[in-house]
Order: C-alpha cells, then structure tokens, then sequence
C-alpha cells in the first residue's frame, strides 16, 4: 500500500495547513493541500492529483477506427465499459454507421452492468465506512456482516451481466464497431433476469440504507451537467443539458466546454466557456432526469424523504442508490424485449470525418472525438473523463465546505473534506489519460 502521510501545522498566525499526501479509498492517487487562516479565510486549496499522465490522445493518431474501443478502455479497470461505448458510436458518427436498435440495447444493458457494479464499489466499499463510523469496509464487516453480504451480491450481478453480454467481467471483448460479435443466449438471458429480479430486494434496501444514514448538511448551488432524453434515463445517447440552460448535441461539446492546466494537476480543470466549473455524475443525472426513473426507482426517491433536485454533494451517494434500482429495473425490460438475433459481419465502408459522443460513465459524463482520414486512420483524438469534468468543481465545493467547517478542529477539516472527494468518487487514472 502506497505511504500515506497527514501533517498537521500551526504558524505564527495559526493557520491551520493539512496536507494528505494519498487520499484513501479513491481510484488512483491524489492529494489534499489546505491552508486555513484562524478567522476562517481558506488562503490556498488544492485538489492535487499526481498520477502520472498517461497520453492516450497522443498514441491513439495513426491507429485504425477499429482499435479505438479497445485501446481507450484501458484508460481505467473500473469503467472500461464506458470507454469503450463513447468510442464506438464516436467513430460510428465520423463514418455515418448507425448500429441496429438490437445492438443499442445490449449497449444500454452493458452500461447500465457497468453502473450497477461501479455505484456499489463507490457506496459500499469507499464510502460506507466514513458514514458509519469505520476506518474500512473489512472493519465494517464485523459489526455489519449482513449489509458486506448485500454488496457483495450487489456487485456479483453488475459483473454476472457484463461477462453475460461483453463476453468478460473486465475489459468486455464483443462489442465492436456496428455490432457484437457474440450474442448472449436466451437461456443465459433468462438466469440473469432471475438474478436481476431476486436483487431488487437488495436494491431497495440499499436506497433505505443510503436515506438514513447521517451526512454532512452542505448544499453549494452550481451548475449540473448531464446528457438527457425526455424518452428514457440517459446513459449512452441524449443531449448534453445542463439545470442552467445549456442544451447541445454531442457535436457541439467543444463549443461549450473548455479546459485549462492547473499547476500542481495532471488532470486539466473543464469549465463551461464564459461560465465556471460543473458537476457531472449521479446526482446531476438524477436532478436532471428524474422523471425518466424508472416507477419503483422514482418512488423509492421519494419515500427517501430526500428533495430532487438536491445540490449537497454528499447526496451522490443516495442518488448512486437511486440509480442502481433504475438500472435493475430497465435491465429487465432490455431483456424482455431483446430478439437476441445473429446480425452477421456486415461490411464498414470507411470515410474521412469527425465524430463525437458523449456517455454518462458512471462517475459522470465522458467525451470522446475522433478525427478519421479516408484510410480510417485518427489523426486527432480529444477525450475528457468525468474526473477531468469534475475536478475544479471538487476544488470548489471544499473552499465553501471549509468555510463553513473552519472552526473544527484540523482532523475534523480534513476528514470531512476526504468524504466529499470520496462523495465525488474520482477516476483519477481516467482524469489524467
């Protein structure tokens, strides 16, 4: 396990300086710098993520179309569904290929295993601990065996359902370009409806778990950011919209949303242009399209006693809860309808173009383009993960949350600010690409 080191200091003017060289229970490495001054002022704040930078965009130029969902979901070991999703129907957009409605469904069925397994890792494993008063889920296990036991089957069924339909748990290897190359069979199809029924029951436990348990009373107004379809809860198709008014297709992202380096970050700070930093993730997909729930997700929402849409950060978790019920709900009525049929290799006739699209990644949205030549060849690939989107609204949340916090005492300031970066659940190796 990588060192993790807190210092604590007091100057002369007793400002109070925290310094966490390793944010624990976050995907990848990250770091808190936090300087405190005693009448509350926050004099430097820093969401510091050290992981090396990994250059994605730049070895993806002169590689075919087809290696593009393949090489992009090694950018991350948790979220590689989504990677390899947004690739595909960016490169299906620069050559005009519109998949059938078949291979939209598996799609939409491999994402929603994808958000059900990611949602109870963050829940359960990172986060639970901190809002039950334990150093780990392993120290949590003891006093709480039957709640370990539900994430555990929780977990087992988002992973049942991406090796049922990608072929593997981790790294799926059937969806391509147009198509899967193998489709699941219906008597498989059917075990995993069982699966999915049975797990309601879970589910449902899991958003009165995530209703009562005590979180940090912060509420921050600011912009929310999430793809929406007034048809269905988005996830791998919809406008980019936003709870202040931006509504644009997938093509236009650039238009909209800008990037800048921050010193100490090897993760750029995304912003939308004129305006300032954004959320994106569960709760922003939640106040956005919470009418396109499914009914028994929508309704447990409201017997939460929780109001949509809500702008405490620490809500994320409630809503990740939210959306792991939806995501069960819908997973069934995907294979209810599925016809299941071999659709054959149909020949891609390749074109120069540019292609973009925007997912909802269970951490938030996620961008990729592609720019192609005639031979299929990207000559350009631009690609910002939620982490990326998230970052400098993470920054921000933590100034005004110390603000409000500043007269605790520093182990406090730093253990509530730690819970709000694991309430975000940073992909830090998806930020820095």
């Amino acid at each position: 396990m990588t060192e993790k080191t807190i210092t604590y200091k007091n100057s002369k003017q007793d400002t109070k300086t925290i310094e966490v060289n390793y944010i624990a229970r976050v995907e990848g490495r990250g770091a808190l710098n936090i300087s405190v001054t005693k009448d509350g002022k926050v004099q430097d704040l820093r969401f510091r993520i050290y992981e090396p930078p990994r250059f994605f965009e730049a070895f993806l130029v002169g590689r075919r179309y087809t290696e593009m969902m393949e090489l992009t979901s090694r950018i991350c070991g948790i979220c590689p569904v989504a990677h390899q999703i947004t690739a595909l129907r960016a490169v299906e957009n620069a050559i005009g290929l519109e998949p059938s409605e078949q291979t939209t469904d598996l799609r939409k069925l491999l994402a929603l295993s994808a958000h059900i397994q990611s949602h109870v890792l963050s829940m359960y494993f990172l986060s639970l601990p901190d809002l039950l008063g334990y150093e780990s889920f392993i120290a949590m296990a003891k006093d709480h065996l039957d709640v370990v036991k539900r994430a555990l089957r929780l977990k087992k069924l988002g992973n049942d359902i991406t090796d049922i339909v990608g072929g593997r748990a981790v790294h799926p290897v059937t969806a391509v370009v147009g198509r899967f190359t193998a489709i699941p069979s219906k008597n498989k199809f059917q075990a995993i409806r069982k699966e999915l029924v049975n797990a309601k029951k879970d589910a449902l436990d899991t958003v009165e778990l995530f209703s009562n348990v005590e979180i940090p009373q912060f509420v921050r107004k600011c912009e929310h950011i999430a793809i929406s379809d007034p048809k269905s809860y988005a996830i791998n198709n919809g406008r980019f919209r936003s709870n202040e008014g931006l509504i644009i297709h997938e093509s236009e992202y650039r238009d909209y949303i800008s990037e800048k380096q921050a010193p100490y970050s090897t993760a750029l700070h995304s912003h939308v242009k004129t305006r300032d930093s954004f959320m994106v993730g569960p709760l922003p997909r939640v106040n956005l399209n919470f009418e396109q729930l499914s009914a028994d997700a929508k309704e447990a929402a409201k017997q939460s006693g929780v109001k949509f849409p809500n702008f405490n950060p620490f809500v994320s978790h409630l809503a990740r809860a939210i959306e792991v019920l939806h995501s069960i709900d819908e997973s069934i009525d995907i294979i209810d309808r599925l016809p299941l049929k071999e659709e054959g290799n149909h020949e891609i006739v390749c074109r120069a173009g540019f292609g973009a699209a925007i997912t909802e990644a269970p951490r938030g949205s996620l961008y990729h383009s592609y720019q192609l030549d005639n031979n299929g060849i990207v000559r350009k690939a631009d690609l910002v993960p939620p982490t990326a989107h998230n970052a400098n609204n993470i920054e921000k949340d933590m100034h005004d949350l110390i603000g409000i916090i500043s007269d605790a005492t520093i182990e406090e300031i730093k253990f509530k600010c730690e819970m709000l970066v694991r309430a975000y659940d940073p992909c830090i190796s998806c930020s820095t690409h």
